[in-house]
């Protein structure tokens, strides 16, 4: 078996842990914070996120950045037709164009949109004001989302941005241990990145399955674009990396963006739609296909 087929098939695991988990997540999306820490199912869907975690990294020393990252949209590809199996419905013709779109938008950015240069870690300083930056937007995208009546998109963004973060300081943690020996993890600063991992992917969750109680596909995607979008740009304000895109990939790149956000605005439809409607008989499913 040669390292790209090792590499794929672990991606498709990743993906299929990581939509499993948010399955479970958006089951228990209207509980309590509290309520949902007493759920047995939720530890579960934590412990598959950190194997899709764990995997994920895994992968990547067996095949190009290039091709992994675009292959994470096919946890929305599953996640998707897995949410209508288990309510016992056919996927719809609006979720499929929506999932389509979003998965072709989303795969485009991670083609285009890749970063160049040496590997570098935050400073104690950036380090500090990233994590600051995080609490204050988490915190003020969370208390939009919890409003009555209120999107989960919000909150769905505002998981993505928590996760991107955990990704820069996981990084910097990893790179200054290699550079200077595990004797690093009693500094100050290094106790803070880890703390503030543990904290924020717990947050991230939290807000990621809260953001599903209105439905699961529509959040799934926003956060699945806002994860390596928020990603990319830490990587250039703090890390000096830099887009590797000519004038045209950008515009291209904003095509795809622009495309991405049409799929989410389908799959929020959608779901709109099963709400007023309710779901479709099996016949009106297939002719509707």
């Amino acid at each position: 078996m040669t390292d790209i087929t090792i590499a794929v098939v672990l991606c498709v695991v990743v993906s299929i842990a990581y939509a499993t988990a948010a399955l479970i997540q958006a089951r228990y999306a209207n509980l309590t914070m509290v309520r949902v820490l007493q759920v047995p199912w939720f530890w579960v869907a934590l412990g598959l996120n950190g194997l899709g975690a764990a995997l994920h990294v895994t992968s990547l020393g067996f095949g190009p950045l290039s091709l992994i990252q675009p292959l994470g949209v096919l946890t929305l590809v599953l996640a998707v037709p897995f949410a209508a199996v288990t309510a016992r419905r056919r996927v719809t013709r609006l979720e499929w164009l929506g999932m389509t779109n979003t998965v072709i938008g989303l795969a485009g950015l991670a083609l285009l949109i890749t970063t160049s240069g040496e590997t570098e870690t935050l400073t104690s300083g950036e380090l500090a004001g990233l994590v600051v930056a995080n609490v204050a937007i988490g915190t003020i995208l969370g208390l939009v989302g919890n409003r009555q009546g209120a999107s989960g998109l919000w909150e769905a963004v505002a998981g993505g941005i928590g996760y991107s973060v955990c990704s820069a300081l996981c990084q910097t943690v990893v790179v200054t241990v290699g550079d200077h020996g595990p004797s690093v993890l009693l500094r100050p600063i290094m106790i803070v990145a880890l703390v503030a991992i543990a904290a924020f992917a717990i947050a991230a969750t939290l807000q990621t399955q809260r953001s599903y109680r209105h439905g699961l596909a529509a959040p799934l995607a926003v956060t699945n674009l806002v994860n390596p979008a928020s990603a990319t740009a830490i990587g250039v304000i703090f890390l000096g990396e830099h887009l590797a895109t000519t004038p045209i990939e950008v515009a291209v790149a904003l095509g795809c963006a622009l495309l991405a956000g049409f799929g989410v605005a389908q799959l929020a439809r959608a779901r709109e739609v099963q709400a007023t409607h309710g779901p479709a008989p099996a016949e009106s499913a297939v002719g509707s296909r």
